[in-house]
């Protein structure tokens, strides 16, 4: 009985080998073993640079503007998505700071504004159709207790593209999910997604 209980064992350890090579032999070079390094530029969107942040938990210094706004910490999700509203937007939000997911507050309605940011908040469900430039919040995760940020860089009647920072060292700078409009609401197809912001000026 032993003879088998070691020939099991021996068995399952193998295939656990066998299949932890070939893993990282096909997916490894393409997405893990990334030859950016920290501070790299990866993609754009109106100018506004996507660094590379390598481990999620990694944080950079503050990164703060010439006329003493708070951005955010070099290179995190919500840094990015503040230095595009600051750069593009000249926008500056009255809180400055919080967790991607501190965005979004869920005691407001849909379309309705949301004094912390100074934008407009929308519901994932909402009558308003996402837009290009729109600030994307996404919930925190059993894994991810701070939520996600993210641009919306392009829209279509049945997809939204989202340009973002520090998703992870195994994701994109670009993700796209698909939009669905149903009972006079339009709503980004991504459990995660809480709603998004714009600005108010913005048609």
């Amino acid at each position: 009985m032993r003879n088998y209980k070691f020939l099991f064992f021996a068995v399952v350890i193998i295939a656990g080998v066998f299949l932890f090579i070939n893993h990282k032999e096909t997916i490894a070079p393409k997405v893990f073993l990334r030859s950016h390094k920290i501070g790299d530029k990866l993609d754009s969107l109106h100018g506004v640079v996507v660094f590379y942040n390598g481990s999620v938990s990694h944080s950079g210094k503050r990164n703060v503007s010439t006329d003493g706004y708070n951005i955010g910490m070099q290179y995190q999700c919500v840094e990015f998505v503040k230095r595009y509203y600051y750069e593009y937007y000249h926008h500056k939000m009255p809180d400055s700071y919080g967790n991607a997911k501190d965005f979004f507050d869920n005691t407001l309605t849909d379309g309705v504004y949301n004094g912390n940011r100074d934008l407009l908040q929308y519901r994932n469900s909402s009558k308003a159709k996402p837009q290009q430039g729109d600030l994307v919040i996404m919930d925190a995760t059993r894994f991810n207790p701070y939520g996600h940020v993210a641009i919306v860089s392009n829209v279509t009647n049945n997809s939204v593209e989202i340009i973002q920072q520090n998703p992870g060292p195994a994701a994109l700078s670009r993700a796209k999910y698909d939009l669905q409009y149903r009972k006079n609401l339009w709503r980004i197809d991504n459990a995660r997604i809480l709603g998004w912001l714009r600005m108010k000026t913005k048609n």
